[in-house]
């Protein structure tokens, strides 16, 4: 199996929001290190499942639908990468946002 070399490792990680769940996120956020473009909020598929799911934004339809590409991670994971999402990640479930080119702002979409 491929070994993967995510951006952080643990020990760097800081607890920057209590716990809320895992989330799913692309790999070009978590090994590529790109910022979090594009967020949305779903139903829980489960118990623990916050429903956020982060993408840089640059993904194609087929890197999405390659389940190698996407993988579960404590949403604090996602928040030491990109703590722009902060702000945001207590929206309600059918929440789309999108950063606002060079800044470190969602809008809805």
């Amino acid at each position: 199996m491929e070994e993967f070399k995510y951006k952080l490792k643990p020990e760097e990680i800081k607890e920057l929001i209590p716990s809320m769940g895992y989330c799913y996120a692309s790999d070009m956020v978590t090994v590529d290190g790109y910022k979090v473009g594009f967020m949305h909020r779903e139903a829980r598929e489960e118990e623990g499942d916050s429903g956020w799911r982060f993408y840089s934004g640059f993904e194609t339809e087929e890197y999405v639908d390659d389940e190698h590409n996407i993988m579960m991670f404590d949403v604090n994971y996602i928040a030491n990468l990109d703590p722009a999402i902060i702000p945001y990640l207590k929206l309600r479930t059918g929440a789309e946002l999108e950063r606002v080119e060079g800044t470190d702002k969602f809008e809805r979409i």
